[in-house]
């Protein structure tokens, strides 16, 4: 389809980003379309639709991952700034200029030196650093703001504009063989060391990593760097991947008439699609058990006994789930009796927490093997302790079905109390702790992109050259991408789940 707005330079751009016309115009109406929300039958809590692991069990599921023979990779997408991470740090730099301290600012001030860039900022800062406070106890503002502006600009630690990956987060003392801080993707690659596995080299460990173009040299450096001190310590050798987010899930901005936005100069403005955009970085994923995890959810190593035992356990809780998948899709290939399909239906129901319709007998089969033949997800959660984001839920499908979803604040329909109401009281939070395998019973690798929900991208406000805009986001990586997977829910406890959204929250016990 060709449209009327588009000029030759247009359609080179598209070209360049290989974003077809057909695309283009998909995502233009979508912004005219009326919002689709999910339909939703409860929050999922413990035990209906949550599972709870006994002390035994995980044990068992612990030996089974032990005992699997195959390679399994983390993905960790890294390429978020860490902007919202400092944004007090920001506004307690704004507020030193005009000679004021803002409450935050005290706490940062009080407890600097327990943060684990206290070291380089003393190399960067010097005097200033003990000088932060006046002989009469009142702020030195001019030393606060060298101080704080070390922090984030590009002269001193560049804090302000670093992906949250490079960013310091644990310290271990001057004896600690990684230097005097550890960043987040050190951490992870320490984290991965103490359970990923390799089939065809027992000393290698597989990681995909998700990061900025522009500093993608400083990942791979910093990872040359460990790779002898993980050997030495851990004897494991990181085989890392690094990708980064593919400019063709870009998305068309649109003003408030659905008119494409336009940059000085005339070009279309597109938008990176949210996180969401990585089902394309994930679908290039090799390895047989997939652990994705964010790159700001990971502990000091006194913490890794505890994680390491749960991602074991979600992985040999996948491994049973896929071993009795791939056995009633190898049945369904040679055998069709009524028995079968009673059985399959019986474990949809108790494993998967699928309820299908009432479906013609005919086709029952292809049905039920349509429903077993999709990529496979266990994910852990915790109580809901009023962190910010998404919760697991049942929901009714499209077909009438029943299935088992993660979803965001935003794709509740505010106008239904009823499921607000679901939202405000869920028992459990999505940390984003999701073990997966996107091969399928042939040995096949899945489409990814064949078992998202469109519907599920949503549109925000934002701001463009003072203007107001309306951005496209994708289907989240862990929301509508994965809408049509088969999930199982496991509750982990909150002890595996210790980011850093904000600066603050590296003065918790999990990072001190």
């Amino acid at each position: 389809m060709s449209h009327s707005f588009l000029f030759p330079e247009d359609i080179k751009m598209l070209d360049e980003l290989e974003i077809s016309q057909e695309t283009l115009t998909a995502q233009i109406e979508f912004f005219k379309k009326e919002r689709v929300f999910p339909k939703l039958i409860s929050a999922a809590s413990v035990p209906e639709t949550i599972q709870r692991i006994s002390g035994e069990l995980q044990s068992y599921y612990v030996n089974l991952y032990d005992s699997f023979v195959g390679t399994s990779v983390k993905f960790v997408p890294a390429s978020g700034a860490a902007t919202r991470m400092f944004k007090e740090i920001f506004e307690l730099r704004e507020a030193l200029s005009k000679g004021a301290l803002t409450p935050k600012g005290e706490i940062f001030f009080k407890s600097i030196d327990r943060f684990p860039f206290y070291t380089n900022l003393q190399e960067i800062c010097g005097n200033a650093l003990y000088k932060l406070y006046r002989a009469d106890g009142s702020p030195d503002y001019e030393n606060m703001f060298l101080v704080v502006d070390s922090l984030l600009s590009p002269e001193g630690l560049n804090y302000g504009s670093l992906p949250k990956g490079l960013v310091s987060f644990h310290s271990y003392g001057p004896d600690d063989p990684f230097g005097s801080s550890r960043s987040a993707f050190i951490e992870q690659l320490v984290e991965g060391a103490k359970y990923l596995r390799s089939i065809e080299n027992p000393e290698d460990i597989n990681f995909h990593f998700t990061v900025p173009e522009n500093f993608e040299k400083t990942f791979r450096d910093i990872c040359i760097s460990a790779t002898p001190i993980i050997k030495h310590n851990f004897g494991k050798v990181p085989v890392v991947k690094f990708s980064v987010q593919k400019r063709s899930t870009d998305t068309i901005a649109v003003d408030h008439n659905f008119n494409p936005v336009r940059v000085k100069g005339g070009g279309l403005l597109f938008r990176p699609g949210g996180h969401g955009a990585l089902l394309e970085n994930l679908n290039q994923t090799e390895g047989d058990i997939i652990f994705v995890k964010n790159i700001d959810n990971v502990a000091t190593e006194s913490y890794l006994p505890d994680n390491v035992k749960w991602k074991k356990v979600l992985a040999g809780k996948l491994l049973e789930v896929r071993e009795q998948i791939w056995k009633y899709l190898n049945l369904l290939d040679c055998e069709r009796s009524e028995g079968l399909y009673e059985e399959i239906i019986d474990f949809m129901r108790s494993h998967l927490c699928i309820d299908i319709p009432n479906i013609n007998r005919e086709i029952l089969g292809d049905y039920l093997r349509a429903k077993l033949d999709r990529p496979i997800r266990v994910c852990g959660m915790v109580l809901n302790e009023g962190e910010p984001g998404g919760g697991p839920f049942l929901v009714r499908d499209a077909d009438g079905s029943t299935s088992l979803q993660i979803l965001e604040q935003a794709q509740i329909d505010k106008n239904v109390p009823e499921y607000v109401d679901m939202f405000r009281k869920g028992t459990h939070f999505n940390p984003v702790d999701v073990v997966c395998t996107i091969t399928r019973y042939n040995g096949e690798r899945f489409d990814l992109n064949r078992f998202t929900d469109p519907e599920t991208a949503f549109v925000s406000e934002k701001s463009f050259e003072g203007i107001s805009i309306l951005a496209l986001e994708l289907p989240g990586l862990w929301n509508g991408s994965m809408s049509n997977w088969n999930t199982v829910f496991v509750e982990v406890p909150s002890s595996t789940f210790t980011p850093v959204k904000t600066l603050f929250d590296l003065l918790r016990p999990e990072h001190a």
